[in-house]
């Protein structure tokens, strides 16, 4: 049965997290955060959110406990770890993951957590950004129960544009592997365009524009592409380290479902050389330096920005 007026508890008050709750209490919602660097609270704070001094104190004041955390092993710690969610939860609660997680371990955690409180776990990782966070405009992709998935969506209405249930718990997380294996494939063949282009003695800051409306036109391309051409890596709106560890989970899923990802593969492969040169917190538009002459780099392109 859904719930009228849920009191919700953030958990991750990140890039993502921070635009999420604040559209949730923009739409009426009474929400309670706690961040594990409590400072990055302070935004959210001046917005009407309660922070919470400790997951106990969370758990204790919220119906629907909202987690969005950096990667599987984060939200196993926040929910099973020493006085984590698990510890104080209570039946009747439910769990809504919008982290980006394993899917098989996603599974597990669901049935674990069922059955040491009861409480239903529904993954609904989110695609769109910080900019689809902020707009309210992004697309999540379910797992879970029916009524669990339907109880929720009135929490989920003020974060996105479409909310698809794809099945039972992990399939969301299922769905938002395939995802991000066309956005790293992506992001690693948009950067070869530009360098290509840029060696070959064509503006490729008008790539874009030569493209748009065309078989090659993307939502990706139209973000990454000006980013590389312009050498504009500041103030990034996601890191690659983020990415790979997207294509590293499809790379394991497909081990599991014997279904080959050669593709997504070579890009983790491309991104994991990045990375190791120091190129992890920096925007995945960098990957282009990668193949840029060396002189040709800027210093902006070092991942210092």
């Amino acid at each position: 049965m859904a719930m009228s007026s849920p009191r919700l508890g953030f958990i991750g008050i990140g890039l993502m997290g921070a635009p999420m709750t604040r559209r949730l209490l923009a739409a009426g919602f009474e929400v309670t955060v706690w961040n594990r660097s409590p400072g990055k609270t302070a935004g959210v704070a001046e917005a009407g959110a309660r922070v919470a001094g400790s997951l106990e104190a969370l758990v204790a004041a919220s119906d629907v406990i909202l987690l969005c955390l950096a990667n599987t092993a984060v939200v196993e710690a926040v929910v099973f770890g020493e006085d984590g969610v698990a510890a104080h939860a209570r039946r009747g609660q439910r769990l809504l993951d919008l982290s980006s997680s394993d899917p098989d371990a996603t599974r597990d955690m669901a049935a674990r957590l069922a059955d040491a409180c009861g409480i239903a776990w529904v993954d609904a990782p989110v695609s769109g950004g910080v900019a689809g966070a902020e707009a309210g405009e992004l697309a999540v992709m379910c797992g879970g129960a029916d009524e669990d998935v339907d109880a929720l969506r009135p929490v989920l209405a003020p974060l996105a544009a479409r909310v698809t249930h794809m099945g039972p718990v992990g399939s969301g997380q299922v769905t938002k592997v395939c995802n991000q294996m066309i956005v790293g494939c992506q992001a690693a063949v948009i950067a070869e365009t530009v360098a290509l282009a840029e060696a070959s003695d064509v503006d490729a800051t008008r790539l874009t524009e030569a493209l748009a409306g065309g078989f090659a036109d993307s939502r990706p391309f139209r973000i990454l592409a000006p980013r590389m051409a312009e050498r504009d890596f500041a103030a990034p709106p996601w890191h690659l380290r983020t990415l790979l560890k997207d294509l590293d989970m499809a790379v394991a899923q497909s081990g599991r479902a014997t279904s080959a990802t050669p593709m997504s593969a070579l890009a983790a492969q491309l991104m994991r050389g990045h990375a190791a040169r120091g190129h992890d917190e920096a925007d995945p538009a960098t990957l282009v330096e990668a193949y840029r002459p060396e002189g040709a780099k800027s210093g902006a392109g070092s991942g210092e920005a």
